[in-house]
């Protein structure tokens, strides 16, 4: 149900349009009518509001003049009505993005195939809103188990494996190696190659740590692998690295 007030400051014609139309059966509730256009932005300073039916010409601020305060503060749905056939008002509700302009006296037909219209709209930008709502509730989720894997990796380079990370987080490994390189942009086993590289590289710089036990502490059970293993990376072999470290 989509909520509408009513503006008019005679109050006879907001009672008439309020209640001599079946709004409910159209999905449209009627929780405001006023003769005052102050007191409707100030009731939509407190309520939510979806649409707003107005009249043009009033004695304390115009239709065309509230409908700009309303779009100041949100995206409020305007339809406009009038007894004038006035261009420049029409002009006006162009600009201020009006869904309609109708006459006084408002014919029945035209007042429903208007809020048809209208109700057409907003189903529509709900629709694309809950679409953007899940599109971003999918995003989080995957960020959080891309997160979790990669906290993972940080703490377990040593033994760390893409079947026990799927466990983690609840996946199947095959899953799981999917969307790590969709999401992270790069494969499970670079990145924990990488974290690998940076760890070693860290203790290199430490002379008190063998190059045989960096390659134990990282992960190599062969020290041999390990210094392949560097040097593809880096280019240069594990003695090279810490040789120009120890320079510095």
């Amino acid at each position: 149900m989509y909520r509408l007030i009513i503006v008019d400051d005679e109050e006879k014609i907001v009672e008439g349009i309020a209640n001599l139309f079946p709004w409910e059966q159209i999905g449209f509730e009627v929780v405001g009518k006023f003769q005052r256009a102050k007191d409707a932005l100030e009731f939509a300073g407190k309520e939510k509001v979806d649409v707003v039916m107005s009249d043009v010409e009033m004695p304390d601020m115009n239709g065309i003049e509230l409908c700009r305060r309303f779009h100041e503060n949100g995206d409020v749905k305007f339809v406009f009505f009038s007894s004038h056939q006035n261009y420049e008002y029409f002009r006006s509700a162009i600009r201020q993005k009006a869904l309609d302009y109708l006459l006084k006296p408002i014919k029945y037909d035209e007042l429903l195939a208007c809020f048809e219209k209208v109700k057409e709209i907003l189903q529509e930008e709900r629709k694309n809103d809950d679409c953007l709502t899940k599109e971003t509730e999918a995003k989080s989720y995957y960020e959080k188990i891309i997160e979790e894997v990669k906290n993972y990796l940080e703490e377990h380079y040593k033994d760390a494996s893409l079947e026990v990370a799927a466990e983690r987080v609840n996946l199947s490994s095959s899953y799981l190696s999917k969307i790590f390189k969709e999401k992270s942009g790069t494969l499970f086993t670079d990145y924990l190659l990488k974290v690998r590289m940076e760890k070693a590289c860290a203790m290199l710089e430490d002379i008190q740590y063998k190059s045989y036990d960096i390659a134990y502490y990282v992960g190599y059970d062969n020290p041999k692998n390990f210094s392949r293993a560097f040097k593809a990376y880096f280019g240069i072999s594990p003695s090279e690295y810490r040789g120009m470290k120890l320079k510095k």
